[in-house]
């Protein structure tokens, strides 16, 4: 006889099931959307036509070589900081966390300043290694300058070292906009955040690297599970409280790298996307972390599709769109006295 905590064990595994499936169900469908909707709306039939055979119609050179490329991104990039959001709140256990903490976007932004303020890089397909790689820096730093007390790492001492250094970064590169123009007419063009005029190169690029931190992700959610019951007790479990830490932050650093460098800072994703998969499927990071990645595609594609819309044949950027959208959203998220804790 099946007793009764196995029967609602049962049922909620069932009911994130199903809801997993409607959620990549919905994210088919901003695919769908980002491809056929734009400054020319085209059919889904005939977007469905050209995936298929591509036969060097308008259409087809529409959908593949503009729309394409940027759904790919898009699909990457959503999933990333989707991810990379909710690992870094159940890390720091603060609900108002998003995946900047840790200075990644205040790292990529300097480097992209410097890249072209001092090297004279001028095109996306040149300055997106200067963000990635001064992204993954300033987080190697704010872990070393977080881990540096006697109990290693922990989410209040890498808070207050992302915050100083990210604040530090930015000082820096206000400073060298204020007295270089050239490079602030540059650089307004990648930190805005949008999906707009990259290619599949761009892509394929942070793709892997996008991979490689939602592997890390999957295997520090077991992880992370035991640390939301506190450090002592997860060391009486045997769980390896360093370890969770450094695979957790290095997971954490390589989706928002990737991310940032090829799109630029895109706020709200990382910020309101988990608490969404939060009240779907409770605090198991198992469930947590699939469902953050699936709502941050289905956020950034549908938020590039309204960007597209509002202003054709012009469009908005999509971080505009998702700020917008996100500051009513954490004003009321910062009134519910329920979500402090985790």
């Amino acid at each position: 006889m099946t007793s009764t905590p196995d029967l609602a064990l049962r049922s909620g595994r069932r009911r994130r099931v199903v809801g997993l499936l409607g959620l990549l169900l919905l994210a088919v469908v901003a695919v769908l959307l980002s491809l056929g909707l734009g400054a020319q709306t085209l059919h889904p039939g005939e977007v469905w036509r050209v995936l298929l055979s591509a036969d060097g119609s308008d259409a087809s050179a529409l959908v593949w070589e503009l729309r394409a490329p940027r759904t790919v991104l898009g699909v990457a990039v959503g999933l990333a900081l989707g991810v990379a959001g909710a690992l870094i709140q159940g890390h720091t256990r603060n609900p108002i966390a998003d995946p900047g903490l840790l200075g990644v976007s205040a790292g990529a932004s300097f480097a992209v300043v410097v890249a072209i303020a001092v090297f004279g890089v001028d095109s996306f397909g040149g300055y997106i290694w200067f963000a990635f790689a001064g992204a993954l820096v300033t987080s190697v730093v704010v872990f070393a300058v977080g881990s540096g007390g006697r109990n290693g790492p922990t989410p209040v001492t890498l808070a207050l070292a992302g915050m100083a250094i990210g604040a530090l970064l930015f000082s820096f590169t206000s400073s060298i906009l204020v007295t270089s123009p050239e490079t602030l007419n540059v650089f307004r063009f990648w930190v805005v955040g949008s999906l707009a005029g990259r290619d599949l190169d761009t892509a394929w690029q942070v793709i892997p690297f996008i991979a490689v931190g939602l592997v890390l992700a999957a295997a520090n959610a077991p992880a992370l599970n035991t640390l939301g019951l506190g450090e002592d007790v997860a060391r009486a479990l045997g769980q390896s409280v360093p370890l969770a830490r450094v695979v957790g932050v290095a997971a954490i650093m390589l989706l928002t790298g990737a991310a940032t460098a090829a799109c630029g800072p895109i706020g709200f994703v990382g910020l309101v996307v988990p608490h969404l998969a939060r009240a779907l499927t409770g605090p198991d990071h198992r469930w947590l972390l699939p469902f953050a990645g699936l709502l941050g595609v289905v956020a950034v594609l549908l938020a590039d599709v309204a960007g597209r819309l509002v202003a054709r044949p012009a469009e908005v950027q999509t971080g505009i769109v998702l700020a917008v959208a996100g500051a009513p959203f954490f004003i009321w998220l910062v009134r519910r006295v329920r979500l402090v804790q985790l």
